[in-house]
């Protein structure tokens, strides 16, 4: 990974718009492990409904992951971090 040579200096406003992305991606993927958690205990309780909870359990992980690349994408973007 190539980091910045340079000290990074970003405005009040970066910082701000990295927060706030970082607040709605900490919110997105509590939203899905959210669904992880419910799915299971659905599954506890009604255990003929497997198979639809499993395929959302199934899709969340894709989900976390994809949020968390774009994240980890604008971060970089914003510090100057590049991947060698």
């Amino acid at each position: 990974m190539g980091m910045p040579q340079n000290p990074v200096t970003l405005t009040p406003e970066q910082v701000a718009e990295l927060n706030e992305k970082l607040a709605t991606t900490r919110h997105d993927i509590n939203n899905n492990l959210s669904l992880i958690v419910a799915a299971v205990e659905l599954i506890r309780r009604k255990p003929e409904l497997t198979p639809r909870m499993v395929e959302s359990i199934s899709q969340q992980p894709d989900k976390i992951i994809a949020q968390m690349r774009a994240f980890s994408a604008e971060f970089e973007q914003t510090l100057g971090i590049t991947k060698d």
